[in-house]
């Protein structure tokens, strides 16, 4: 693919980085993809209880870079920053696609009850307000559950991914009756194998889904 077909991914941690090169392989392996990492945001919004003014400022020049160097599609891999994400989405004439969002529409496809696995504590509440206005918007009255991983992104940022993925997979057990997991992050695919083991229930994790929405809408504008 030529420069004006290239899909920007932004990430604000590495350990995200390999399971949506993994999907893209799986997907799109046609797609010429260029991965932006700035870490200092996802260290800086564990700091803040909620997301500052500035950190969001940040991440939507973030944004605007990635742009300049000829996205023409934009995913972010980190579940933390949804606000500015819906703020680049206004301000650029491309696809600006926030990690879960496909991942939201297959779960509530599976049913009402839906749980969810998370590791990364302050990208919790974004998400929730996410999911709600998502289940507003399609009129669909699903409810989520979250549990939150103690020290399974610690381990993982340790380069320590077996420990991650079994204390993410040790609590599938919880959301036993439930209609679906899913898997908070693009860094906790790497857990889905261990936890779909562990659970009679569907486990759906982001990363697949947001690269086959990209492709969707760029193949949709190529028409």
């Amino acid at each position: 693919m030529s420069k004006s077909n290239r899909i920007v991914l932004l990430h604000a941690t590495p350990v995200a980085m390999a399971p949506v090169m993994e999907a893209f392989a799986k997907i799109w392996p046609g797609a010429e993809k260029v991965n932006l990492l700035d870490d200092s945001l996802s260290i800086d919004r564990a700091r803040q209880d909620e997301l500052s003014d500035g950190l969001a400022n940040r991440f939507v020049a973030f944004g605007h870079y990635a742009y300049s160097i000829g996205a023409i599609g934009i995913l972010a891999t980190c579940s933390a920053f949804g606000p500015p994400l819906d703020r680049l989405a206004t301000e650029l004439p491309v696809p600006v696609l926030k990690p879960n969002e496909e991942m939201f529409r297959a779960a509530i496809l599976r049913g009402n009850r839906i749980g969810m696995l998370a590791t990364f504590a302050p990208a919790v509440t974004t998400m929730r307000d996410e999911f709600d206005a998502f289940v507003a918007e399609v009129g669909s009255s699903a409810t989520l559950e979250v549990i939150v991983v103690e020290d399974a992104i610690e381990h993982l940022m340790q380069g320590d991914a077996e420990t991650h993925n079994r204390l993410v997979a040790a609590q599938a057990s919880r959301f036993t009756g439930y209609d679906a997991i899913m898997l908070a992050h693009f860094s906790t695919a790497r857990a889905a194998d261990l936890v779909q083991a562990a659970a009679d229930i569907p486990v759906l994790a982001a990363p697949e889904s947001a690269v086959l929405r990209m492709r969707q809408l760029i193949e949709s504008k190529e028409r």
